[in-house]
């Protein structure tokens, strides 16, 4: 039986299936949403049904997504935690450049908390490293974060090992965010130094399956199998991967937010792993 919970930093645990709300924005992660009201249903259906940990950015808008988070939660029921990043700069639809001079990393936190109205970040995550500022620079600038207890945990996304180990020099690196999935392995030496080190893996667009959601593939025919549809086996397949596996699939749809609540509850055969595993690479 796969354990369906995990221990952030050690003290803080969540439901390992959790809420990405970059979705809950405009196109081109731009602006509001179209249906505004049916994306605050869905963030209120969340604690509803479990999901403990919603993961969203100061960039998603840019500050849309935490606004609504807020609006539709506030006041947060117990035990709901709420991930946020900074560290990406929003010049337009589509487009995303890394900012992580100390002092905007800084205000950002500070203003994600006050947009929050929490007192504290339950975790909070540098959304890209800079490559035009220090590395150790930003590292630092977390280390504040965490000292001023502006945050209780502190994670990197789409970093590599090398990246965690300089980082865990400076700060406990509670998670990582990279892009993993079925059809998507390059994080694999990531994912393998996280569940080594107790670290949490987010993978953002768990969903993403390519070539593998074709009609007759390996992955729709487990799925027919289990009676549910591709990507809740796309979701069973990473819980199973990794115990430090913490998928956040999005939606602005309370009907896709509970079909895939359904991940939860399949445990694919060793067989179907396999297959999954071996169509996947």
């Amino acid at each position: 039986m796969t354990d369906l919970t995990f221990s952030i930093g050690g003290d803080m645990q969540v439901c390992r299936l959790g809420y990405g709300a970059m979705r809950v924005t405009g196109p081109g992660i731009w602006g509001p949403p179209t249906d505004r009201e049916q994306a605050l249903a869905t963030l209120r259906r969340i604690p509803e049904l479990g999901i403990n940990l919603i993961d969203t950015a100061d960039s998603y808008g840019p500050g849309v997504s935490e606004p609504l988070i807020r609006e539709a939660l506030f006041p947060y029921p117990p035990g709901l935690h709420i991930a946020t990043k900074a560290g990406l700069a929003r010049p337009g639809p589509d487009q995303w450049v890394p900012r992580g001079d100390p002092e905007y990393l800084l205000a950002q936190a500070e203003r994600s908390r006050e947009t929050l109205e929490v007192e504290r970040i339950d975790l909070w995550q540098l959304h890209r490293i800079d490559p035009r500022v220090p590395r150790d620079e930003q590292f630092a600038a977390i280390r504040q974060l965490l000292d001023n207890g502006v945050i209780r945990h502190a994670g990197l996304s789409e970093v590599s090992v090398e990246d965690i180990k300089a980082a865990r020099a400076v700060f406990p690196v509670a998670t990582v965010q990279n892009r993993y999935n079925l059809a998507d392995r390059g994080s694999e030496d990531v994912l393998d130094y996280c569940d080594a080190n107790s670290i949490g893996f987010i993978p953002w667009f768990p969903l993403a399956a390519g070539r593998l959601t074709e009609p007759g593939s390996i992955l729709e025919r487990i799925a027919t199998r289990h009676g549910v549809g591709p990507g809740q086996i796309a979701i069973a397949w990473l819980l199973q991967r990794s115990p430090a596996i913490l998928p956040i699939p999005g939606t602005t749809s309370v009907k896709h937010l509970e079909e895939n609540l359904r991940a939860l509850s399949i445990t694919l055969t060793g067989e179907e792993f396999e297959q999954l595993e071996a169509a996947g690479r």
